[in-house]
This record gives structure tokens, sequence and C-alpha cells, in this order.
């Protein structure tokens, strides 16, 4: 799960990035960089933290899609025989993966992971989102 405070530093970075990509506007012989709202419009997919979003779904499909055998299935799979510390339960990564598609109405995502071009919309639909 991604903070808030970990959310506005990875916005401001981002802004950064892309008034460097973007770079100066020169309007009636005067130089100016571009504004937030204009390096939104400029930008298709909207911000970084729903492509981290986005990345974060699509690395969960192609999981789910492994077959058993395969390390990472298994570690993902994984389940410690340790008790967790006292205190508030920790998020695990399956939870941020559940939280991310709240926004798409997906009941069974495990189920929709096996169908690749409906997974690859729901990706798609997440990147997009605000």
């Amino acid at each position: 799960m991604l903070k808030e405070n970990i959310i506005q530093k990875l916005l401001v970075f981002e802004r950064k990035i892309l008034r460097g990509i973007f770079g100066p506007t020169k309007e009636n012989q005067t130089w100016w960089i571009k504004h937030n709202e204009e390096l939104d419009k400029l930008i298709k997919h909207g911000n970084i933290v729903n492509h981290i979003k986005a990345q974060r779904l699509s690395w969960s499909g192609h999981i789910q899609r492994m077959p058993e055998a395969r390390a990472a299935k298994k570690i993902f799979k994984w389940n410690p025989l340790t008790m967790r510390p006292r205190g508030r339960p920790k998020h695990r990564w399956e939870d941020n993966i559940i939280q991310d598609l709240g926004q798409t109405k997906i009941k069974n995502w495990i189920t929709c992971v096996q169908d690749r071009a409906k997974w690859k919309d729901v990706v798609e639909k997440v990147k997009t989102s605000n």
C-alpha cells in the first residue's frame, strides 16, 4: 500500500521529470516552464502512482498464470510457519492487489487473470483511472 506522503513524493518527482522531458515553452518571445495542469494534459496514462499499480497488477497476473512448480509461484503461495508479531497486521502484497482492483468492480480476480486479453483491459483501466 502506498502511503500518502510517498504518493506525494512520487508525484513531485514525476512532474520534475516531465518538465525535463517536455521542456520550457516559448510564447511571444518569453520562455516559461509548464504548470502542473499543462503537464497533466500531456500525460496520456494518468500519473506515476497509477502506473505503479498497473505494473503490480500485471505482475500478479503473470504469477497467477504460472505453473505451480515455478519458484516465483511457490514463494508467492508460501505461508511461513512462525507467527506474526503483535500489533497491527502488515499489509500483504495480495491485499494491495485487491485494493487496487477495488475500483474495477472485479469480484474473483484470480479466475479473471486466466484470460490474458481481459486482464490486459483491467490493467489498462487501472492505469488510466484517477
